[in-house]
């Protein structure tokens, strides 16, 4: 079992920061709050694709000769996509709740939806 453990580290180190970051969605009321968990487990998800990606022992995908094993380049575009995506994403989810902020003075889900409710009937 530790030998497991040692050789795939980067896997359950993204699984715990996964699982952090559902924690924060799933638990916390703040909004600001769910956004970082959201972030967290956007970052469990790259360090996982990119533990995925990599060969010990292999070499940059440039054909050379000699060489056997290649590390597939696949996941690695696959996270830098995504790390635009979030980043946006986020930028966009901050704008939302600062006009939410502004407008009805809280961050709490409990009181926004209150708060809407009312103020649509």
């Amino acid at each position: 079992m530790w030998l497991y453990l040692r050789e795939n580290y980067y896997q359950i180190t993204a699984m715990f920061l996964f699982g952090i970051g559902l924690s924060a969605l799933l638990l916390d009321r703040n909004l600001v709050k769910k956004l970082i968990g959201l972030n967290i487990c956007n970052s469990g998800i790259y360090l996982f694709l990119a533990a995925q990606g990599y060969i010990r022992g292999g070499a940059v995908p440039i054909v050379a000769d000699g060489v056997q094993l290649y590390i597939n380049p696949v996941p690695t575009g696959l996270i830098l996509t995504g790390i635009v995506i979030s980043v946006s994403v986020t930028a966009f989810a901050l704008a939302l709740v600062v006009r939410l902020y502004k407008r009805y003075q809280t961050l709490d889900i409990d009181e926004l939806s209150k708060l809407v409710v009312k103020e649509g009937m």
